[in-house]
């Protein structure tokens, strides 16, 4: 097969073409991964004698595949690439990029901004912009009509949360959140969402680095490090009985052994100045003290599902993740993971560790955020000349 290319007759460039990249921009408006990469094979296949076509004819031939297939999505595909005027914003450093839409969504979704909302002021900032003839802007600017439109349209707490999170947004003090909670409390499909949310890319789960450490260290050396959290009291010498103590003496001995490796993760994502989220059973309110000397802001939270009932249903559904099999070990364990919770919350409780009952998963995740931007707040100032300095 002859190597296709792509003329951009704005600049000539002469690009091959990459089913990979179609592919991606055809999930952007709507389509499955699996039916992007058909239209994309199907275009290449169509173009293959060509040799070199240009933008216009590649989009064109997408359109027609698309149309056979779905006109909804074929509509979306003739917006995405439609011809708007453009405009740039200049960044600190100088260089210019395109003002994006989606990226600018994305930055009020981190602080809190209901999606609709985010939508109408992103596409009313950068309608005022084309409006108003705009071409270039600054950054600052963008920042700060951006504050003003949250202010008028969504509300004065909206508009400092903003003013708070593009300070630490732009800022080099890394991010720490640690969210504890026992099994099946949803510990980490509410981290995976928030880091999302958040920008951040590195994630640790304790259990993860509790698989790590068994295969480092034996059995006879730590017994308590190859059984589950609620176990771990059967690896105490001579139990007498699962008692309430026993079984908290057992998971604390486990968690201290996470620690250290969990800590070492902490560290190393501090030192080099980059947030990370620590899921896990393990991450005990006194979890990672020693992070005061350090200048990382450090969010703490555990999650929580307060109906039995509702607690064994979730155990239930991690059966199609992993295996039934250890779904029903779980759940022939059930007293010691309720027991487990029980400490854990009091701790939380106790340390006035925010506690986040995982009752609805969009809400639990909206809870932390919250709680995120709340303790964002105290390091950061909510005045926008000090935020965002003096705009041009």
């Amino acid at each position: 097969m002859a190597r296709l290319y792509v003329i951009d007759s704005r600049d000539g460039a002469r690009v091959p073409f990459l089913r990979g990249i179609l592919t991606r921009s055809l999930q952007r408006v709507g389509l499955s991964f699996d039916q992007s990469y058909g239209v994309a094979s199907e275009v290449r296949d169509a173009l293959d004698a060509h040799g070199d076509v240009s933008v216009a004819e590649l989009r064109a031939h997408v359109v027609t595949h698309l149309d056979n297939l779905d006109g909804e999505i074929a509509q979306r595909y003739r917006n995405r690439i439609s011809d708007t005027p453009q405009v740039f914003v200049r960044l600190p450093e100088g260089q210019l990029r395109a003002f994006s839409r989606g990226r600018h969504r994305s930055s009020l979704h981190a602080c809190g901004v209901h999606p609709d909302a985010a939508i109408q002021i992103s596409v009313g900032l950068y309608a005022d912009l084309v409006n108003a003839g705009v071409v270039e802007v600054s950054i600052a600017d963008v920042r700060l009509m951006t504050h003003q439109r949250l202010q008028r349209d969504v509300g004065e707490e909206a508009a400092r949360r903003y003013l708070v999170w593009e300070q630490f947004r732009h800022g080099d003090r890394p991010l720490v959140v640690l969210i504890g909670g026992a099994t099946g409390t949803g510990k980490s499909t509410v981290a995976t969402q928030l880091a999302n949310s958040l920008d951040i890319v590195r994630t640790q789960s304790t259990d993860m680095l509790r698989e790590v450490m068994r295969m480092m260290v034996p059995e006879r050396l730590a017994p308590a490090l190859h059984v589950s959290s609620f176990l771990a009291w059967q690896t105490l010498p001579e139990p007498a009985r699962s008692s309430d103590d026993a079984l908290v003496e057992g998971y604390l001995q486990q968690a201290q052994l996470l620690s250290v490796a969990a800590e070492a993760v902490i560290r190393r994502a501090t030192t080099e100045r980059v947030s990370v989220v620590v899921e896990g059973v393990h991450a005990h309110p006194s979890f990672a003290t020693d992070l005061a000397d350090s200048d990382a802001i450090v969010v703490r939270a555990m999650l929580a599902v307060l109906q039995p009932m509702e607690l064994k249903r979730r155990i239930r559904g991690r059966g199609k993740e992993a295996s039934a099999r250890r779904a029903k070990r779980y759940l022939n364990q059930f007293d010691e993971i309720w027991k487990l919770q029980s400490f854990l919350l009091s701790e939380a409780d106790q340390e006035g560790v925010p506690i986040v009952v995982n009752a609805d998963l969009e809400d639990a995740s909206r809870e932390l955020l919250e709680i995120v931007l709340t303790e964002l707040s105290k390091h950061f100032t909510d005045d926008p000349e000090a935020a965002f300095g003096h705009a041009s």
